[in-house]
Formats: structure tokens, C-alpha cells, sequence
């Protein structure tokens, strides 16, 4: 049903609890799509032993350049870019597939919902404490209150685990690679949705994944993505991610309705161009 393209930097134990967790919560057989960056942990030789379709590069390449090359191997209609530090609750594809169905288009953005140990402030997941790794992992506990768990679906759909058509995804030209490695990369690919005339990034809530919150992104030197983002399409991520995607809020319909030009809007749009200008 999809090509699931998973970006892996040395994290051979929680992409191997993440790709159990694929196959065995998942109603739908899928592709599935590792690209290794380094793997001097192991993980290159252990996805050879499983036969798992995968791409390599001997140093870290960073998420745009491997989930893009991860990507050119994809044989499903769909594709779905999930992190190696997430694991997919037992009915996560199914409410994809059926949130799919009501749409008439292949245009579109759909994100899971996630289940975090920590809370960020971030109004689009669920805060429950799990385990924050492997060892401290309480599987038994998750499936046993997966039931709790009820979240309204909602927009502003931008992170994984994301599902596009594979069609669009090559349309705009996958992620962009002057965003390596990585540093607000998922909103400048939605922005190019954007552009291209897609409407709909829902927040998909009964699509269920854990994420343990195991950033790799403490290891490498970040790019300043919201600067790039501010010169690249002229407003500040923050002001797309409000006024456009409004990310957070319940989703009314399937379509997101166009900015409305208010007095607030502009003024944000000015400050965006005054900043541009200074920086």
C-alpha cells in the first residue's frame, strides 16, 4: 500500500523496534525503504542480512538527500516518510488508508498523530510517558491504553510520519537539498505542496505512532532553516505554519480555505519582509 522511507543515522536498535512495529501493527503488507547514513553501528550490515531495500552513504548525508534517494526506489502509488525513533500503534495505516479514501485527489499531505513522553507545547500531539529509548520502552503499558487515546483530527500537517502520492513527491522535487541537513526541511516541502496547490495537510488522529523524542540532531552542525525559509518564500515559517496551515487547530473540513487578508496577516507579512531586509 506504501513506500515507507525511513532515514536511519546509528540508531540500529530503535529502527529494528521500529520495523517490527510495521509489521506487526500494520493491517496493509508495505514497501519499506531504509537509507543509512553511516551504519558504522551495524546497521548497514544488519539490513543486508534482512534483505530490507535500503540505500547507503558512508557518512551522514543529512534527511533531505536520503529520503530523497531513499525515495527514487519506491514502487507503491504512496509514499510515507516516518523517523527511525517512532513506533506505529496497531491500526496507524488503516485510519491513513480510510482518511485517504474520503479524498478525491492525490494532492494532498496527511500526517499521524503522535504519542510523546515529553510535552513540547505542541497543541498537534498526545503527551504520554512510554520509555524516552528501547531499554526504557513500556510496550505492554502503550497497547494496553492505546484505547484512551482519542485526538480530533487536526491541520497543519508538516512532520512525519507524513504520507504524499509518490507522484507529487517527485512533482516538486522531493525535499530540498539546500536545506541539508535537514533544519525546517518538512516546511519548506510543504510549502512547495502549498504552492502547487494542495490544500490539505490533516493531521490524521486516529493515526497513532509513539515518538520517543531521540533527536539526532544534537550531532550535527544545523543549518539556520528558518532564515532559509524567510529568503527563499518571503514570510517566516512561523507566520505559514499559523495563517496558512493553521497547525493545531481541529479540522473542520477536508480543505483548508485560503488565508484570510486581515489587518493581522499583513502586518506579519511586513515584519517578514523587514526582516528579510535585515538579515
Amino acid at each position: 500500500m506504501f513506500s515507507i522511507i525511513i532515514p536511519s543515522w546509528n540508531n540500529l536498535a530503535l529502527l529494528q523496534l521500529c520495523l517490527s512495529s510495521i509489521r506487526q501493527n500494520s493491517a496493509y503488507t508495505h514497501q519499506i525503504i531504509v537509507h543509512v547514513n553511516d551504519g558504522s553501528d551495524g546497521t548497514l550490515d544488519w539490513v543486508r542480512q534482512q534483505n530490507i531495500t535500503h540505500t547507503a552513504s558512508p557518512q551522514n548525508i543529512g534527511i533531505c538527500l536520503a529520503v530523497n534517494e531513499a525515495a527514487m526506489h519506491a514502487t507503491q502509488d504512496y509514499l510515507l516518510y516516518l523517523n527511525d525513533d517512532m513506533y506505529c500503534c496497531p491500526g496507524w495505516d488503516s485510519a491513513l488508508v480510510h482518511k485517504l479514501k474520503q479524498l478525491d485527489t492525490d494532492l494532498f499531505m496527511l500526517s499521524g498523530t503522535m504519542i510523546e513522553p515529553r510535552n513540547t507545547h505542541n497543541p498537534c500531539v498526545i503527551v504520554r510517558d512510554y520509555g524516552s529509548d528501547v531499554d526504557s520502552f513500556d510496550e505492554e503499558k502503550l497497547l494496553a491504553e492505546l484505547p484512551q487515546h482519542h485526538k480530533a483530527d487536526w491541520y497543519g500537517a508538516t512532520w512525519p510520519p507524513t504520507l504524499v502520492s509518490k507522484r507529487w513527491w517527485f512533482k516538486v522535487g522531493g525535499y530540498s537539498s539546500e536545506f541539508s541537513p535537514g533544519m525546517s526541511s518538512d516546511n519548506d516541502f510543504s510549502m512547495k505542496l502549498w504552492h502547487a496547490g494542495c490544500r490539505i495537510f490533516l493531521g490524521v488522529g486516529d493515526a497513532l505512532v509513539y515518538h520517543f523524542q531521540c533527536k539526532s540532531t544534537g550531532k550535527v552542525k544545523k543549518n539556520d532553516g528558518s532564515k532559509q525559509f524567510l529568503h527563499k518564500w518571503g514570510l517566516r515559517q512561523s507566520v505559514f505554519d499559523y495563517y496558512y496551515l493553521r497547525r493545531g487547530q481541529p479540522a473542520t473540513a477536508l480543505i483548508l480555505a485560503e488565508p484570510q487578508d486581515t489587518y493581522e496577516l499583513r502586518w506579519q507579512m511586513l515584519r517578514s519582509k523587514v526582516k528579510r531586509a535585515l538579515s
